[in-house]
């Protein structure tokens, strides 16, 4: 079973400026990957706009229509039905024309104890088992593999990087959590 991981990063207008998309198997490796900036949305700027163009991320610049269309073609033509995300409601929301989709949700995992064997012992856990602070990917990601790791804040960066905590902690993609279906973001303006 094939699956796409995928990033997203705002601008200062609350709109998806970037998407960042990873095609990945059972073995965890990127197979495909694709990264949009979105235009004219990238150009009013965000909190990691420095991140938009960086070494070896050659973005397509295109409409988010046309960047959708190529998530939806690269989902088509590798069998896939399930889109993973760190913090998946988030992204879930901001990409509504995806919601088809079964989406899982990789903090789900990364965040719990019982999941995630590198949380360290003591750590302020909720009964769940849930880190009550410290579970974004940069974190997660140090917690991993014990360097001093840094989010790039660039969608296919992160996107990389999220399939990379899914490969360490070596669940199968069953055990992260499906994001609930909910309302679309057209459908709730419409009341």
């Amino acid at each position: 079973m094939k699956f796409l991981v995928i990033d997203t990063e705002t601008n200062w207008n609350n709109r998806v400026m970037s998407i960042g998309v990873v095609v990945s198997g059972e073995g965890m490796t990127p197979e495909e990957y694709a990264y949009f900036l979105l235009a004219p949305e990238y150009t009013v700027g965000g909190m990691y706009s420095f991140s938009l163009f960086v070494r070896g991320a050659m973005p397509k610049i295109c409409g988010r229509e046309e960047a959708i269309a190529d998530i939806s073609d690269i989902c088509r033509r590798h069998g896939i039905t399930e889109i993973f995300a760190y913090n998946a409601v988030f992204d879930k929301f901001m990409l509504p024309e995806l919601h088809s989709f079964c989406w899982r949700d990789i903090m789900s995992v990364a965040a719990y104890a019982q999941y995630n064997t590198k949380i360290p012992v003591g750590a302020p856990l909720y009964s769940t088992g849930r880190l009550k602070r410290g579970y974004g990917v940069q974190s997660v990601m140090r917690m991993l593999t014990g360097a001093r790791y840094f989010e790039t804040h660039n969608a296919l960066y992160d996107a990389l990087d999220e399939l990379e905590i899914m490969r360490l902690l070596g669940c199968a993609a069953e055990k992260y959590g499906v994001v609930p279906a909910g309302k679309s973001q057209a459908e709730r303006q419409q009341k």
